[in-house]
């Protein structure tokens, strides 16, 4: 399954009401390390269909920035039950955000 593009509008649903494991990405397009990571996250989604994978732009999502304390990008954060669970900053391999998982 694609990562799920994430707003202010489908955030309820498709994370916190989510009953599997999400994966989020905080990006901007102007980010060159977020541009390393999309298609790493891009790749998990599609290969493990029991993780939930979505992507935020910080600059057309600020107030889930914000509510997530997000100051650099990439951020990842590993949620469970709504709850954040882990979180990574900056560029990472792929094998290092399986690790988060």
């Amino acid at each position: 399954m694609a990562a799920v593009n994430l707003n202010q509008h489908n955030f309820h649903e498709e994370v916190l009401n989510s009953d599997q494991k999400v994966l989020l990405d905080f990006w901007a397009p102007w980010c060159g390390p977020c541009r390393m990571v999309v298609p790493l996250v891009e790749q998990i989604a599609e290969e493990r269909p029991d993780i939930k994978v979505g992507k935020i732009n910080v600059e057309e999502q600020p107030e889930l920035a914000a509510q997530y304390g997000i100051r650099s990008i990439p951020t990842l954060l590993v949620l469970e039950g709504g709850n954040v669970v882990r979180k990574a900053l900056g560029a990472r391999p792929k094998k290092a955000i399986l690790e988060l998982l």
